[in-house]
């Protein structure tokens, strides 16, 4: 199962798979074809690499290739090795292109209720989600974990996904998190 989420302004998607949620795919190669499909490699991490064994969702990030108009639909079909699969993104009506480079974002994704939160820090120190609460109408809070005061963080400086769930919020408007 595939499913997507527009990040950053349009600049971005999020691909969510299901797997080992310490061993996310990265994407190697991203084309736009003729036809208007995003196709999208995606490659596991090395094969040393030690992984907990879960399923769950997992989201890579896709940076998107010139062409991309993130207000029409996006066929997009992914591959890779252990990898098949395809979804359909709704072109997005809510885009926020104002959003700068290296600014935290989030987008819908087709199932209602369920985002994914892009931010920037430490990739060996990610957040973790504690809850998501519908607040208003039209917002929803995020809370995240606090970390260990002792804990070890690389100081690399780089993109971050979280997939979170607010149930009973339909995914077709503007909403403040």
């Amino acid at each position: 199962e595939v499913d997507a989420a527009w990040l950053d302004g349009g600049r971005s998607i999020a691909i969510i798979t299901q797997g080992s949620t310490s061993c996310v795919p990265e994407a190697s190669d991203v084309k736009l074809e003729a036809d208007g499909t995003l196709a999208v490699t995606l490659v596991d991490p090395p094969a040393d690499t030690a992984c907990t064994r879960d399923l769950a969702p997992r989201a890579s990030l896709v940076v998107l290739p010139e062409g991309v108009d993130p207000t029409k639909d996006l066929e997009i079909a992914v591959t890779g090795a252990g990898f098949y699969g395809d979804t359909d993104l709704d072109g997005a009506t809510n885009i926020d292109a104002a959003i700068a480079e290296g600014a935290p974002s989030a987008g819908w994704t087709d199932k209602d209720g369920v985002f994914v939160i892009l931010s920037y820090g430490s990739g060996s120190c990610v957040p973790v989600l504690e809850n998501a609460e519908v607040t208003a109408d039209s917002a929803i809070t995020v809370t995240f974990v606090t970390p260990a005061a002792d804990q070890v963080c690389t100081m690399d400086y780089v993109p971050r996904l979280v997939i979170a769930d607010a149930p009973g919020v339909e995914a077709n408007g503007t909403t403040q998190l």
